[in-house]
């Protein structure tokens, strides 16, 4: 009988649910039964909230899980539920207020109640001290604004749960402003609210008295960038020359060492030209989005001055202005002395600071505004007082620094840091060459004669632009090599008779082979050697003439990249090749951001501390206990023998005893005896 009284329908609430899902007309009584007695529950529940109750906690998830299949019956029952919830929420019972989010959950999820009067119940519920609900909650509201979303951008929707979500971050609770703020964020990561008016309001929470909604608003902005490492060859091959053209242009001729060098070089250019090309790609591009990033970095700026934060949370804000300045290319003068006060050696996170300075450098600085910074650099940094490694940190943020802004520098401190090329200690040497290769790019006339290396086409034309000129040019710079093949392929149609007679010879039928030489592969040779005898003015004529006389094709673009990079690996005319270029490692393209390891690149690893060596021998060594002959005692806790209690006592103690006085007596005939017994007393011990 018992198994019959579980299947009675009033009682067995979960196969009453099943049958109603089945067929909800058949069982319409049983279901009506079941909302009365809610009803009746939910005024015992007014009576006693404080207390628990787990019948009505049945009723209402089975009611929720049935809303569908009777929705006229229970068309005020999400409202119920949901009055319930915000009268209540404060003394109710913890499990059954989970309950009933989960309950006004599942019918949010059937759609048979609205998003928005949802929302704001929940966000009311933020403010009680429930972790595990407040989890719940911000899983649902992130996952139901993406439901609404995913088909299409519900604008209609998102614009009434934007303005309530922007009321929210303003609200006194910090918890139900941080976990808002974290609903904005997380939604801008999934690309559901990219838009600016979220960005804009979130930067209003970058003034937040509280520290936890500050440093997460300040780690929204300060999101790191994602680095695509793969390489996209068939676009980079589209667009320009590829290695196989190199490859194809330095090996046909003559195999020379000179020849070798060259096509090292021009592949070294080559790279550099790819990642000049290739577009940036950002995941903090919210920084871009901000409408006046003038007012929002002085304001920063201002609240950084008199701010009595933790010190990581200064450094959050520096960093954060000076990525707005070198980013938007700001004017905020008073930012450098600031930052200037912590440039000393023994500064805690110095090289964050260092790459606040560098980040808020750009070429409309004026040169008198950055100079003070760099002169303090290389006074507290680069002395022969300092390790190494300060050294070398220095060196790197001076170079980054005169990179963004190079009329910063003055010609005398230049050569000065050059001449650390010839340091004993690697890392400082190789930091001061990767600034005399900056250089050489530059301006080349800045450094030492003997620092310029081979000068090349490339290096002859460069010069460091005045403060605020723009050079606007109104032809393509190379074009010229496209009228100089053009002569070329004339010459050689001329020539065509000479070589149809030369084709056919008596002399040449006794079947030995003959020499014949590419054209093809001697065309890039002769046109730059007829552009290097070209004045440099004749050269922009033609370029003129011809950017503004034709449509230039995607070949022709090729051509006159592969003209362009030549210019960095040929030398300039009429100059000698003697000099020998300083290699250096630095070839990578500038960014819009600066990271830690641009400041703290080491060459050459540091040598390890004794404590670190000593770890790592350990480390390193296997547990030799196996090898360890075991004396196993058969009472562990026995006291040892005589013979053991000998070997350990002081010497002066058994020096006159029997043993140790006729010892040294022995003939070399007893010591014998005593050795073969002692050898043959140990084996029958380890058998």
């Amino acid at each position: 009988m018992s198994g019959r009284q579980s299947n009675k329908l009033p009682n067995n609430l979960p196969q009453l649910q099943n049958l109603i899902k089945r067929d909800p007309q058949s069982y319409l009584e049983e279901f009506l039964q079941q909302y009365r007695h809610f009803q009746s529950n939910v005024q015992i529940f007014k009576l006693q909230p404080d207390k628990p109750n787990k019948e009505l906690a049945e009723l209402v998830m089975f009611l929720a899980q049935v809303g569908h299949c009777y929705s006229q019956h229970l068309s005020t029952f999400p409202q119920e539920l949901a009055q319930l919830l915000l009268t209540h929420h404060t003394v109710v019972e913890p499990d059954l207020r989970m309950t009933f989010c989960k309950a006004l959950i599942l019918l949010r999820n059937k759609d048979l109640i609205d998003p928005s009067s949802l929302l704001e119940l929940f966000f009311e519920l933020l403010r009680c001290h429930d972790k595990l609900l407040r989890k719940t909650l911000y899983t649902h509201i992130v996952t139901d604004i993406k439901n609404i979303n995913a088909k299409h951008k519900n604008n209609k929707v998102n614009t009434v749960l934007q303005n309530f979500m922007y009321t929210m971050l303003r609200d006194r609770n910090p918890i139900a402003a941080k976990i808002s703020l974290d609903v904005m964020v997380e939604l801008y990561k999934r690309n559901i609210w990219n838009d600016a008016k979220t960005v804009n309001v979130i930067t209003t929470v970058c003034f937040s008295k509280v520290t936890k909604i500050l440093v997460a608003a300040l780690k929204f902005f300060l999101g790191t960038d994602e680095d695509e490492k793969k390489d996209s060859d068939s676009d980079s091959e589209a667009k320009g020359p590829s290695a196989r053209d190199l490859m194809v242009r330095f090996s046909t001729g003559k195999k020379s060492t000179k020849n070798k060098k060259k096509l090292e070089k021009a592949m070294k250019v080559l790279k550099k030209h790819k990642k000049k090309g290739k577009a940036e790609v950002f995941n903090f591009s919210a920084i871009h989005l901000i409408h006046d990033p003038q007012d929002f970095s002085e304001k920063l700026l201002k609240q950084l001055e008199t701010s009595h934060e933790r010190f990581e949370v200064k450094i959050m804000m520096m960093e954060l202005i000076s990525r707005l300045v070198g980013i938007h290319e700001l004017f905020l003068f008073n930012y450098y002395p600031f930052i200037q006060r912590f440039l000393q050696p023994h500064q805690r996170d110095v090289t964050k600071i260092l790459l606040c300075a560098a980040q808020a450098s750009h070429q409309l600085v004026p040169p008198e505004i950055i100079e003070p910074v760099i002169m303090t650099i290389a006074n507290n940094f680069v002395t022969d007082r300092n390790s190494a490694e300060v050294m070398t940190v220095g060196i790197n943020a001076i170079k980054e620094l005169t990179a963004r802004c190079p009329l910063a520098i003055n010609e005398d401190l230049l050569q000065d840091l050059s001449q650390y090329k010839t340091h004993k200690n690697k890392n400082v040497m190789m930091s001061a060459r990767a600034l005399i290769m900056l250089f050489r790019n530059l301006n080349p006339k800045m450094l030492h004669r003997k620092d310029r290396g081979r000068p090349t086409e490339a290096s002859a034309e460069a010069r460091i632009k005045g403060y605020g000129e723009l050079e606007a040019k109104d032809y393509i710079p190379g074009a010229e090599v496209l009228e100089v093949e053009e002569e070329n392929k004339e010459g050689e149609e001329n020539d065509e008779d000479g070589w149809e007679s030369a084709s056919v010879s008596d002399d040449d039928e006794d079947g030995e082979w003959v020499d014949v030489h590419h054209s093809s592969d001697e065309d890039t040779g002769e046109v730059e050697e007829k552009l290097q005898n070209i004045p440099p003015e004749e050269r922009r004529a033609k370029a003129a003439a011809i950017s503004a006389s034709r449509l230039l094709t995607q070949e022709d673009f090729k051509k006159i990249r592969l003209v362009q990079m030549a210019k960095e690996v040929n030398s300039a005319p009429h100059k000698g090749q003697k000099r020998k270029m300083v290699d250096c490692d630095d070839e990578a393209e500038r960014g819009e951001l600066l990271t830690l390891r641009d400041i703290e690149k080491l060459h050459k690893k540091p040598k390890a501390d004794k404590e670190t060596r000593l770890a790592t021998a350990m480390a390193g060594k296997t547990d030799r206990k196996e090898f360890v002959n075991k004396r196993i005692k058969l009472n562990p806790h026995a006291s040892t023998s005589n013979k053991e209690k000998r070997k350990t006592k002081n010497f002066m103690m058994m020096r006159y005893s029997q043993n140790v006085r006729t010892k040294g007596k022995r003939s070399f005939r007893e010591k014998q005896i005593a050795l073969k017994e002692a050898l043959l007393k140990k084996r029958k011990q380890h058998k």
